[in-house]
């Protein structure tokens, strides 16, 4: 008899959720307006508690697809992009016809490289392409070395485009992820480590780019009595129901953040006598990470993957590291610069079951796989 699957990520309600969800119903809001959308906004503005402002959106995704619109760019142009991140980071990029300039990554924190970064800027100015903007990610909840990266934007004038899709909770020298960008992308998929079903937020540090990004956000209408658009506009607000399930989950983030990081532990202390492994953990105490995903580097690629098929035939769910985005097919023209970094990360890491409603039942499971395949 096979037994039930264990998730890598799975959605965890908290309880509340459907209060929210009844009284938008109760009070027929279930257009993409309404009290559950100001409030989820004014909930994660006080969360994050850096000044900003949040516009509740379809999708992280749409977040950065208006960034970058807000950032001024157009077809022709040039964006640096952290290589080792989901695709959602890039596309956006290419929706607008302009350039992704890939960037690898560092073995501290899994994510873009400073000193690759710098390289890339000088070098795009040298032919004539100064990039417009930069897209670091904080990869599976891990804060990326924001002092190295915000002092290579200042210095080029090159403003940040943060992607915390992953990092919602996790803080850098205290200051949360997401406020560290000129604009910054949140995520509230249905994997994240608090969900809308589906659903983002931007997140800006005045006004006024906030209700630019509500504007483009519903179809860029006009203020008239009449339908007028004098720009493109865009389906991509969220919806009143889907705040509901926000304003419930926001209750239960600081303790979803908490269950992660005990997942995150749990790894640590099962794999501390395992020298043939490597787990992802803050390199200093300047970094808090949410542990969204706990994820490992083994000695090989054949070794991860005969790990994560023996995690397979006890239908559980395991997978391998993003692929970085320069060695995708569809984006193999772009530049790419530093080493190999990222590639070695994909071929040897491995992200393992870290959803906050994992079970102590399903924890042995996972422990004994681990045991029997290192033979402990």
């Amino acid at each position: 008899m096979t037994q039930e699957k264990i998730w890598l990520s799975s959605p965890h309600m908290g309880g509340t959720e459907q209060k929210y969800v009844q009284e938008a119903f109760a009070t027929n809001w279930v257009a993409p307006l309404g009290p559950n959308v100001n409030n989820f906004e004014t909930d994660i503005e006080r969360y994050l508690n850096q000044d900003v402002y949040v516009g509740a959106l379809s999708s992280g995704t749409a977040a950065l697809h208006l960034g970058l619109i807000m950032l001024d760019v157009k077809p022709g142009d040039e964006v640096i992009c952290q290589s080792m991140t989901f695709s959602a980071s890039a596309n956006p990029i290419a929706y607008l016809g302009a350039t992704p300039v890939f960037i690898d990554s560092e073995y501290d924190t899994w994510n873009m490289c400073p000193v690759a970064l710098e390289e890339a800027i000088k070098d795009r100015m040298a032919k004539g392409k100064k990039p417009k903007a930069i897209v670091p990610v904080h990869l599976y909840g891990m804060p990326a070395k924001m002092d190295e990266i915000s002092a290579v934007a200042k210095q080029y004038e090159i403003p940040i485009l943060e992607d915390s899709a992953e990092a919602l909770g996790s803080a850098y020298k205290g200051q949360k992820c997401g406020t560290f960008g000129a604009i910054a992308a949140l995520s509230f998929n249905g994997n994240k480590i608090i969900t809308t079903s589906g659903g983002g937020a931007m997140v800006t540090h005045t006004k006024a780019l906030k209700d630019k990004a509500v504007f483009l956000s519903t179809q860029a209408r006009d203020n008239a009595p009449h339908y007028q658009h004098s720009e493109i506009g865009y389906n991509y607000r969220m919806s009143n129901i889907c705040a509901g399930i926000g304003r419930g989950q926001m209750e239960v983030l600081d303790a979803h953040v908490a269950l992660r990081r005990a997942n995150h532990q749990f790894y640590k202390e099962l794999f501390a006598e395992i020298s043939d492994v490597t787990v992802l953990t803050e390199p200093s105490s300047d970094f808090y990470s949410n542990h969204w995903l706990s994820a490992i580097l083994l000695t090989s690629f054949e070794q991860r993957e005969a790990l994560r098929l023996a995690f397979e035939v006890e239908n559980i769910e395991t997978r391998p590291l993003w692929k970085p985005m320069h060695l995708q097919p569809v984006f193999e023209n772009s530049p790419f610069y530093g080493a190999t970094v990222s590639e070695s990360l994909f071929e040897k890491g491995l992200c393992l079951p870290s959803g906050s409603n994992l079970k102590a039942a399903e924890r042995l499971r996972i422990e004994k796989v681990i045991k029997d395949f290192f033979t402990l």
